[in-house]
């Protein structure tokens, strides 16, 4: 009998998987579930910290084993031109969904800049594999729809940790799935050219990635709570785009 798991299969299979895996450390928290775990003084603000450190065990194998080596093979046999024009590809597709966002925030002007970096890298950048936006100055911006979410004051919800996902928090692993949802590459046909391309982006991604593993490993005493306090400082900064407010400030408005 012939199975046919696609790649886009398997994205939705991890989506519900994780949502399902947040639930279950969700509950743990609140006693409805009785998990055999260490116990962590921690992080107040990683309240699910045995079930997180357990699933990055499970990432850091999977990491080592499939995304990593595949990451290597296509950092060492795409000349740098090459990969510097699919990330400009996959980065021109992102501003779509980043503008929508932009919008939903309120940040009119930042979405308009966003459509315009579309339409010009579009055509005169050919199909984005160029950044001519970026030359013009029209800024690039990072936004998604976690970052929506908290601009609408839904919280964080604790930090959570799943493989091939990787750190996230309760909101922003929710609004993970509106952002799937909302890829652009989902509605490619044939669904083998768009398994094909969301191969090459996960690649490209991950080969970014490359030089920081260095710099955690030498760095880092505790590679799980090294990256969580750079995660959740790193999207705090990001929802307050750069400025966000000294924490006992926002303790002052809770």
């Amino acid at each position: 009998m012939r199975t046919d798991f696609s790649p886009g299969k398997a994205l939705r299979v991890l989506l519900a998987a994780s949502l399902l895996a947040v639930a279950g450390a969700a509950m743990a928290e609140d006693g409805d579930v009785d998990v055999d775990e260490p116990a962590y003084a921690g992080n107040p603000r990683d309240p699910y910290e045995g079930f997180n450190r357990a699933m990055f065990a499970v990432n850091e194998v999977l990491d080592k084993y499939a995304a990593k080596p595949v990451a290597q093979v296509y950092d060492n046999v795409t000349p740098l031109p090459v990969k510097a024009a699919f990330g400009n590809f996959f980065a021109n597709i992102g501003d779509l969904w980043i503008g929508v966002n932009g919008a939903l925030q309120g940040k009119v002007g930042d979405a308009g800049s966003d459509l315009a970096r579309i339409l010009i890298n579009s055509t005169i950048g050919i199909f984005g594999l160029f950044d001519v936006a970026s030359e013009l100055g029209l800024e690039r911006h990072d936004e998604d729809f976690g970052q929506t979410l908290a601009v609408w004051g839904v919280g964080d919800g604790g930090y959570v940790f799943l493989p091939l996902l990787g750190p996230r928090t309760l909101r922003d692993t929710a609004a993970w799935g509106v952002d799937y949802l909302a890829d652009p590459l989902r509605s490619v046909e044939p669904a083998r050219l768009s398994n094909s391309v969301t191969a090459v982006r996960f690649a490209d991604i991950r080969a970014s990635l490359l030089p920081a593993d260095k710099i955690v490993a030498e760095a880092a005493l505790d590679k799980y709570a090294y990256i969580r306090d750079a995660y959740l400082q790193r999207r705090r900064n990001q929802i307050y785009d750069g400025r966000p407010p000294r924490l006992d400030d926002d303790e002052d408005d809770d």
